[in-house]
């Protein structure tokens, strides 16, 4: 996995001889004629490079990372030195100029050479940005690793990396003691020959609100016995994006040093092919004692999360928040794109909360109904309940009730339903695996501990 570079976006040391960025909404008098000559009157993100050392950048919206990553793109090389900004400003400039920069060249001979840089004050605006601009970069990596490189042992060794970062404590079972005690992630992982896990990740006071964050870790996804067309297949390394997401997530906290007892869950599997997989129609017992009848083996996330989600309710010391990411529903994909999680909330106060912090951040969620009458749709004669709804309507609604039956009722509770990946490039966002959310999610936080 490659290493993050920030700190070669970033260097610590001030540099007073780069390039000064000034923004400014009207052409300054000295480069009138200049600006006349290149056509530059500035617009919003239009740049005009200067014989003095400077460059001058229309005003956009300066609460929008996307405008300081656009400048990112249109700068030529060289090392620049930041605005004059707000602090909240600063920080955007510094995370859409690293959302911008990011690459992914691990398996590649010839590396990208990065020869643009950006030189700030050291402060805690500065140290917030970089936090979060390296949760996202952590998030895109584990993404963007092939599954043979980012299997349930190699997701595991990320947190236990992170926990050695920031002095935490980590907990895994596998084996027997996963199977007796964690039967769903067990049954969807034992097909594979590597091995299923519950990883388990503690950090802070155990005195502050109790904050439980929940990632659905399907290092691959190949249907198991519902198999997956092979076009279906290609984007399954994927599958673990709702863990990448929490992962990343949880680095922003532990840099921030945000006021929370944190336990982090990853259940982790391989959902494979073998003569030991899982079956259509098999009847589990879950850790809760729900019994589930196998609606469809490519079903499976909703299978790993329901036991992840027992052991966080059942943990002697309650949440106050409890949050799972998911790559859950092509459902949820219809309903609102790619470019947005879909998410699913029991408390109306803490969803408006998340869907303001997403359009403060130019972060977007969507809010979808957990919609009562169509539990319903998950009734089954033979069990307790079935893994998912046999008629195929309201797809991400049905995973998200089923979800539910296994979160303690007095903990508040939000499901993200995510894509996780990036199809199409645009600014700041290159193809591959995407943090979303994740900042929405770091300003809700932020806003309710700090």
């Amino acid at each position: 996995m490659q290493n993050i570079k920030i700190d070669k976006l970033f260097p610590i040391k001030e540099n007073k001889n780069g390039v000064q960025i000034i923004i400014t909404d009207e052409v300054p008098s000295t480069y009138k004629d200049w600006a006349k000559i290149n056509n530059f009157n500035a617009e919003s993100g239009q740049v005009l490079m200067t014989i003095d050392n400077k460059v001058i950048v229309g005003k956009g919206d300066l609460n929008d990372i996307f405008y300081f990553a656009d400048i990112y793109n249109k700068l030529p090389d060289g090392e620049y030195i930041e605005p004059n900004l707000k602090s909240s400003e600063k920080q955007n400039l510094i995370i859409g100029w690293a959302l911008s920069a990011y690459n992914f060249d691990s398996y590649k001979s010839e590396k990208t050479n990065i020869n643009k840089s950006l030189y700030t004050q050291n402060d805690e605006n500065k140290k917030t940005a970089l936090s979060i601009a390296q949760g996202i970069y952590l998030c895109r990596d584990m993404i963007n690793t092939p599954a043979n490189d980012m299997t349930p042992q190699d997701i595991e060794n990320q947190v236990v990396k992170l926990a050695n970062q920031f002095e935490a404590e980590t907990n895994i079972i596998t084996g027997s003691e996963l199977k007796k005690s964690y039967p769903l992630i067990h049954a969807v992982g034992k097909a594979s020959i590597n091995k299923p896990r519950l990883i388990e990740l503690n950090w802070g006071n155990a005195k502050h609100p109790h904050l439980h964050l929940i990632g659905k870790g399907i290092s691959f996804d190949s249907g198991g016995l519902d198999l997956k067309p092979s076009n279906a297949m290609l984007l399954m390394k994927k599958d673990m994006g709702g863990a990448g997401n929490i992962i990343g997530l949880a680095h922003i906290i532990m840099a921030n040093k945000l006021p929370v007892r944190l336990k982090v869950l990853i259940p982790s599997a391989e959902n494979m092919v073998s003569e030991n997989s899982f079956r259509p129609m098999d009847i589990l017992k879950s850790r809760k004692g729900i019994t589930v009848e196998v609606g469809n083996t490519d079903a499976e996330g909703r299978l790993v999360l329901a036991d992840a989600l027992t052991y966080a309710g059942q943990n002697k010391n309650q949440a106050d928040l409890t949050i799972d990411m998911a790559t859950l529903t092509g459902a949820a994909r219809i309903a609102v794109g790619a470019d947005m999680p879909a998410f699913f909330c029991d408390d109306d106060k803490i969803a408006n909360e998340y869907y303001k912090a997403g359009v403060k951040t130019n972060d977007p969620v969507w809010r979808m109904p957990l919609h009562k009458p169509y539990k319903k749709l998950l009734d089954t004669p033979n069990a307790d309940i079935s893994s998912c709804s046999q008629n195929g309507l309201a797809g991400a609604i049905t995973a998200g009730l089923f979800l539910q039956e296994f979160v303690n009722e007095k903990t508040n509770w939000i499901h993200i339903d995510l894509m996780a990946y990036n199809n199409t490039k645009s600014i700041g966002k290159p193809i591959g695996g995407e943090a979303m959310g994740i900042r929405a999610l770091w300003e809700l936080l932020k806003n309710r501990y700090q």
